[in-house]
């Protein structure tokens, strides 16, 4: 009775896995290029605790735990239609210009969301925004629910990437 236990237990943790491995990994990759250097873009970025600064999609951006700009800090997102995302700082440096972060949870159709954005300079007044996620859709099940498959997830980002860069040029130059 109890290897039986044990056997179905195995069964049935390796289906759940099973669905999990459906759902690829995805990526976008979004870049901007900027008429301004690159200290002067970072400036305007860096602020983890301030993403409404320079993404129209956010209404409010707050420190829920952790310190502002230090690996670990957790922020919330609200953004203009009241959704809420919560995301933890998993890596930053003024020096490099760079953030990382993953998703906690949040309205985004994704799971296992890991993204970084990078200021890189290309010329004394010119810099390139980098904007890099990966992640799988949020529905991990084989056949996930049409709103919450791998095209809407990259859709998604994508969108909520060049929102973010767009407008980071529009009020950079």
């Amino acid at each position: 009775m109890k290897l039986s236990l044990v056997v179905s237990s195995l069964i049935l943790g390796m289906s759940f896995n099973t669905f999990a491995a459906d759902a690829k990994k995805l990526t976008v990759n979004e870049t901007v290029t900027i008429n301004a250097p690159a200290a002067k873009v970072w400036e305007k970025v860096h602020n983890f605790n301030d993403l409404g600064a320079w993404h129209p999609a956010v209404a409010k951006t707050e420190i829920t735990s952790g310190t502002n700009n230090k690996k670990g800090a957790v922020r919330q997102l609200t953004l203009q239609d009241g959704g809420k995302i919560n995301e933890k700082l998993l890596a930053f440096s003024d020096k490099h210009m760079t953030f990382k972060y993953a998703i906690i949870d949040g309205v985004l159709p994704v799971s296992n969301y890991v993204s970084s954005v990078i200021v890189k300079a290309d010329g004394a007044d010119k810099s390139i925004v980098i904007w890099r996620g990966d992640f799988k859709r949020k529905d991990l099940n084989s056949t996930p629910a049409k709103d919450q498959d791998d095209e809407t997830a990259t859709k998604t980002i994508t969108s909520v990437y060049r929102g973010g860069l767009d407008n980071l040029k529009k009020i950079s130059e």
